[in-house]
């Protein structure tokens, strides 16, 4: 397997490892040699991991592209949330006692490098956060109080690391590319129970009331015990067996944060982690999309660099995209170049990497809903009133935010609608997902994966009626056998 690092200065990368290259965060992001790699291995020691920076980008497009890299965005994200990193340490918090108690002063910093400490003593307890959290330089500030807590947990940059553990930190680097492998951890009367995770604030919640009444009504059919809980209730998850996220999704959301631990404590999810990260990002799919050949709108990568060569391939209008842009929210129609300049130099202050594509106008869009690899429901979305979107949320009357819907048996699909739709779900592995897809002079283009789709008593459920909730029920029921 090809192996790559990722720094933000090659020319400055001080460590001699044979048989890996060593790139820039650029050089990857931009270059399509790279997007074409096969059976490659992605090392990212990018000195910033933030949200929507070129090192968050650099996970985030080697996971769409195959590669392997390595922290994934799910480590990046998780070691954002300090809550969750502490729900992931108590795990081995009786290793964190052990391997501290002969510490004598009240606070401690443990340095990891590419798993390791440069005191043989921690080895054990810097393995334990590198198998959690993967990331090559990472740095955890602890305190005691009754016992040692962790106060920070943050990754470093190769410049950050002390002169002094040089030498050691080269040697660990050694040991660490030679590798092939790198590890990545009920009630009496119901078959199972079922949290549905629902934020009273939801500006665009994905069901209605009458909706998650119906989950309610129908797992109670199924011997199913379902509730539904908010935000605030994380530290009751543990005594759930599954999980159903019905509040909208987002990297920096509970929403996240409560999919994340359920997966540490083994708790059945719809939907996973990873669904949310791959879905949520508008970089990812778009990537993603295109190297599994499916037809998309004519979509670009916008960069600092590519801004004023972007125009060339998707014409006027073109849709601008924000990463994490959900239910329309973050998606802008630049009509002039006068427009797609001010659009671009506002998106881009957000984010290192959106989105353009052209504007590819249609009376509706199908969305074909599917629960791992199932197609399940198919509804027509029709374009919100006087607008170019199904939603508006400029409309003044909220009856016309959204546009109609009709909904459909599956039997009366295009076959060639279907087949697309599952093959973009594939991608995305195992879960409930809505793709959209236009049909423009009879050519067939996907324009969003959605994790989280909609279920909204009235609209996805309109033909099959409670087979709707069966089949998101069942397939919990799967995960927990």
């Amino acid at each position: 397997m090809n192996k790559y690092i990722v720094v933000n200065q090659p020319e400055k990368w001080n460590f001699s490892i044979d048989n890996i290259t060593v790139i820039s965060p650029q050089d990857y992001l931009t270059n399509p040699k790279y997007s074409l790699l096969k059976n490659a291995r992605i090392f990212n020691l990018c000195k910033d991991y933030s949200y929507q920076s070129k090192g968050y980008y650099v996970s985030l497009l080697a996971e769409a592209r195959g590669h392997l890299p390595i922290p994934t965005t799910k480590n990046i994200v998780d070691l954002k949330t300090l809550k969750l990193v502490r729900i992931v340490s108590d795990e081995f918090d009786d290793v964190i006692q052990q391997s501290l108690k002969n510490i004598k002063s009240q606070d401690f910093t443990l340095s990891i490098y590419f798993g390791q400490n440069v005191a043989q003593k921690y080895k054990t307890l810097s393995a334990m956060f590198y198998k959690h959290f993967q990331v090559p330089f990472l740095r955890v500030n602890f305190n005691h109080t009754t016992k040692w807590n962790i106060q920070s947990i943050k990754a470093v940059s190769e410049a950050e690391i002390p002169v002094e553990h040089i030498p050691s930190v080269h040697e660990f680097a050694n040991q660490y590319f030679a590798k092939k492998r790198y590890d990545t951890a009920k009630v009496a009367n119901y078959d199972f129970d079922l949290a549905i995770l629902v934020n009273p604030n939801d500006p665009a919640p994905p069901s209605n009331t009458k909706a998650l009444k119906k989950f309610i009504e129908t797992a109670e059919k199924m011997n199913i015990y379902a509730e539904i809980i908010e935000p605030k209730d994380l530290s009751r998850l543990s005594s759930f067996d599954a999980l159903f996220l019905r509040q909208s999704t987002e990297v920096n959301n509970e929403a996240y944060m409560f999919a994340r631990k359920a997966q540490q404590e083994g708790i059945a999810i719809i939907d996973y982690p990873d669904a949310i990260l791959k879905c949520c990002n508008k970089v990812y799919m778009a990537e993603a999309l295109n190297n599994a050949n499916i037809n998309t709108p004519k979509t670009v990568i916008v960069h600092s660099n590519n801004r004023h060569a972007v125009l060339e391939q998707t014409g006027l209008p073109c849709v601008l995209k924000a990463p994490d842009s959900t239910f329309s929210f973050g998606v802008k129609k630049a009509k002039t170049v006068e427009e797609y300049d001010v659009l671009v130099t506002e998106m881009l202050k957000e984010s290192d990497l959106i989105i353009a594509q052209e504007f590819c106008p249609s009376d509706y869009d199908w969305r074909i809903g599917i629960i791992d690899n199932k197609p399940f429901f198919a509804c027509k979305y029709y374009m919100a009133k006087g607008h170019w979107q199904i939603y508006n949320w400029k409309a003044t009357n909220k009856n016309e935010q959204d546009g109609d819907a009709d909904c459909l048996p599956i039997e009366d699909v295009p076959k060639n609608v279907i087949d697309m739709a599952l093959k973009s779900a594939k991608l995305m592995g195992l879960g409930l997902y809505g793709i959209d897809i236009k049909v423009v002079d009879n050519k067939l283009m996907v324009i969003e994966i959605n994790d989280n789709p909609n279920i909204d008593f009235g609209v996805e459920d309109a033909y099959y009626g409670d087979l709707v909730y069966t089949e998101i029920l069942s397939a919990l029921k799967k995960r927990l056998a």
